[in-house]
Protein backbone atom coordinates (compact mmCIF):
# COMPACT_ATOMS: atom_id res chain seq x y z
CA UNK A 1 0.00 0.00 0.00
CA UNK A 2 1.11 3.11 -1.14
CA UNK A 3 1.69 6.42 0.89
CA UNK A 4 -1.70 8.04 -0.57
CA UNK A 5 -3.51 4.89 0.44
CA UNK A 6 -2.62 4.83 3.85
CA UNK A 7 -3.45 8.70 4.47
CA UNK A 8 -6.97 8.13 5.31
CA UNK A 9 -6.41 4.89 8.11
CA UNK A 10 -4.07 7.88 9.62
CA UNK A 11 -6.21 10.70 9.47
CA UNK A 12 -9.14 8.85 10.61
CA UNK A 13 -6.85 7.37 13.79
CA UNK A 14 -6.29 10.95 14.57
CA UNK A 15 -9.97 12.22 14.34
CA UNK A 16 -10.62 9.75 16.28
CA UNK A 17 -7.94 10.24 19.02
CA UNK A 18 -8.83 13.69 18.97
CA UNK A 19 -12.59 12.94 20.11
CA UNK A 20 -11.59 10.64 22.32
CA UNK A 21 -9.19 12.70 24.32
CA UNK A 22 -11.69 15.40 25.04
CA UNK A 23 -14.71 12.81 25.89
CA UNK A 24 -12.66 10.76 28.00
CA UNK A 25 -12.07 14.62 30.17
CA UNK A 26 -15.67 13.68 31.03
CA UNK A 27 -15.08 10.36 32.74
CA UNK A 28 -15.36 10.35 36.25
CA UNK A 29 -11.79 11.26 37.95
CA UNK A 30 -11.99 8.25 40.16
CA UNK A 31 -11.40 6.01 37.49
CA UNK A 32 -9.01 8.47 34.98
CA UNK A 33 -5.99 6.39 36.17
CA UNK A 34 -7.42 3.11 35.16
CA UNK A 35 -10.07 2.79 32.90
CA UNK A 36 -9.91 5.78 31.42
CA UNK A 37 -5.68 5.37 31.27
CA UNK A 38 -6.34 2.02 29.12
CA UNK A 39 -8.76 3.16 26.91
CA UNK A 40 -6.38 6.25 25.75
CA UNK A 41 -3.33 4.46 25.80
CA UNK A 42 -4.85 1.40 23.21
CA UNK A 43 -5.57 4.26 20.84
CA UNK A 44 -2.23 5.51 21.13
CA UNK A 45 -0.70 2.16 21.13
CA UNK A 46 -2.88 2.01 18.28
CA UNK A 47 -1.55 4.62 16.13
CA UNK A 48 1.87 3.68 17.20
CA UNK A 49 1.89 0.49 15.77
CA UNK A 50 0.12 1.60 12.40
CA UNK A 51 3.42 4.53 12.22
CA UNK A 52 5.66 1.58 13.00
CA UNK A 53 3.81 -0.43 10.46
CA UNK A 54 4.17 1.73 7.90
CA UNK A 55 7.59 2.58 7.99
CA UNK A 56 8.69 -1.92 8.09
CA UNK A 57 8.21 -3.90 4.88
CA UNK A 58 7.20 -7.53 4.39
CA UNK A 59 6.87 -9.73 7.59
CA UNK A 60 7.70 -7.03 9.98
CA UNK A 61 5.23 -4.71 8.55
CA UNK A 62 2.53 -7.69 8.89
CA UNK A 63 2.97 -8.27 12.32
CA UNK A 64 2.85 -4.59 13.47
CA UNK A 65 -0.63 -4.50 11.53
CA UNK A 66 -1.28 -7.56 14.10
CA UNK A 67 -0.35 -5.91 16.83
CA UNK A 68 -2.61 -2.83 15.43
CA UNK A 69 -5.36 -4.91 15.82
CA UNK A 70 -5.52 -6.30 18.57
CA UNK A 71 -4.72 -2.57 20.17
CA UNK A 72 -7.75 -1.97 18.31
CA UNK A 73 -9.98 -4.52 19.61
CA UNK A 74 -8.62 -3.50 23.36
CA UNK A 75 -10.25 -0.04 22.20
CA UNK A 76 -13.38 -1.44 21.16
CA UNK A 77 -13.21 -3.37 25.08
CA UNK A 78 -13.24 -0.62 26.87
CA UNK A 79 -15.34 2.24 24.77
CA UNK A 80 -18.07 -1.24 25.49
CA UNK A 81 -17.31 -0.69 29.13
CA UNK A 82 -17.31 2.82 29.46
CA UNK A 83 -20.72 2.89 27.59
CA UNK A 84 -22.09 0.03 30.20
CA UNK A 85 -21.05 2.23 32.93
CA UNK A 86 -22.82 5.16 31.57
CA UNK A 87 -19.56 7.78 30.76
CA UNK A 88 -20.69 7.60 27.13
CA UNK A 89 -24.25 8.26 25.59
CA UNK A 90 -25.27 6.16 23.59
CA UNK A 91 -25.00 8.79 20.56
CA UNK A 92 -21.34 8.98 21.63
CA UNK A 93 -21.02 5.47 21.88
CA UNK A 94 -22.38 4.97 18.46
CA UNK A 95 -20.35 7.76 17.06
CA UNK A 96 -17.08 6.11 18.86
CA UNK A 97 -18.01 3.11 17.31
CA UNK A 98 -18.49 4.40 14.27
CA UNK A 99 -15.34 5.60 14.12
CA UNK A 100 -13.37 2.52 15.53
CA UNK A 101 -15.39 0.36 12.71
CA UNK A 102 -14.04 2.63 9.82
CA UNK A 103 -10.81 2.92 10.86
CA UNK A 104 -11.04 -1.37 11.65
CA UNK A 105 -12.18 -1.99 7.70
CA UNK A 106 -9.12 0.59 6.54
CA UNK A 107 -6.33 -1.76 8.74
CA UNK A 108 -8.06 -4.79 7.49
CA UNK A 109 -7.58 -3.61 3.72
CA UNK A 110 -3.85 -2.93 4.76
CA UNK A 111 -3.34 -6.10 6.52
CA UNK A 112 -4.99 -7.60 3.20
CA UNK A 113 -2.69 -5.87 0.89
CA UNK A 114 0.58 -7.13 2.71
CA UNK A 115 -0.33 -10.81 2.95
CA UNK A 116 -1.04 -10.54 -0.94
CA UNK A 117 2.66 -8.48 -1.33
CA UNK A 118 4.22 -11.37 0.89
CA UNK A 119 2.93 -14.59 -0.95
CA UNK A 120 3.76 -12.69 -3.88
CA UNK A 121 7.01 -12.30 -2.75
CA UNK A 122 7.12 -15.86 -1.66
CA UNK A 123 5.96 -16.86 -4.68
CA UNK A 124 8.85 -15.27 -6.58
Amino acid sequence: MNQGEELPLFTKTMDFLAWLTAVTNHFPRLHRQTVTRRLLDAALNFQEAILEANSRRGPARLEWLLAADAQLDKVRLYLRLAHRLTWLSLGQYEHGSHMVSEIGRLLGAWQKVTRSSAERQQSA
